[in-house]
């Protein structure tokens, strides 16, 4: 044992937070793309796309991770295809947990990024474009500058989320010690172990902890953004 936690704890907790980053890091282009495109434009076909990126909210994370694990399953089309042709496996892989947290997290990172740029003045982006200003000019000094709060308050929140995802993650790539067990995984070992419920109830804690100091800095980096971007006053 080495310190609070012991090395198989300490692993499943380093785990957790590669998968929350990798997972996140990947989002996030994708994210500010899709927030963009439903904050800023109307196209036939908006709903179904506008539920669509929010369904994984209301979606049973069990089912989340079905319907993973029935497309990239290394026997479904899509997973099947991907190893016999790049050798890349997602089941029984952390890649998979990475997989899962991605998509479970991903409306997260839109609703924050799309309610900045819902925000912002249109009159900004209309007299830039007057002046002569192209879509790529616009994006890089208007858009994502305004977004910048939306975007770091998502990429947090989406973060602590990840931390604590379990359904999706055990039901695509199961629960495999040094390779897929993260934090929440590990909790539900030590429910499962005889005499477990204290490593259990250590390991709550230490979720409650990381997920109050992810809630409380994506509020604490929100304001702070937008009082660097001027969309709120000092106080």
């Amino acid at each position: 044992m080495t310190g609070f936690l012991t090395d198989a704890e300490w692993q499943a907790l380093g785990l957790s937070l590669k998968v929350a980053a990798t997972a996140v890091s990947f989002d996030l282009p994708f994210a500010f793309l899709f927030a963009l495109l439903l904050a800023r434009r109307d196209f036939r076909g908006k709903p179904l796309v506008d539920a669509l990126v929010y369904l994984p909210l209301v979606l049973p994370p069990v089912a989340v991770g079905y319907l993973l694990l029935i497309t990239f399953g290394t026997r479904a089309p899509v997973g099947g295809w991907l190893l016999d042709t790049f050798g890349l496996r997602f089941v029984f892989d952390w890649k998979g947990a990475v997989m899962a947290a991605a998509v479970l997290s991903f409306p997260f990172q839109v609703r924050a990024i799309r309610l900045s740029l819902e925000s912002e003045d249109r009159g900004l982006a209309q007299a830039a474009e007057t002046l002569g200003a192209g879509p790529l000019d616009r994006l890089f000094t208007i858009h994502l500058p305004l977004a910048l709060p939306g975007v770091l308050t998502g990429a947090i929140t989406a973060y602590a989320a990840c931390l604590g995802e379990f359904g999706a993650i055990i039901t695509f790539v199961s629960n495999i010690p040094g390779e897929t067990r993260t934090l929440p995984l590990a909790i539900y070992s030590a429910l499962q172990s005889p005499n477990g419920e204290a490593v259990a109830a250590r390991l709550a804690m230490l979720s409650i902890a990381l997920a109050l100091v992810g809630l409380i800095l994506a509020d604490w980096v929100s304001r702070k953004t937008r009082v660097l971007t001027g969309q709120m006053p000092k106080s």
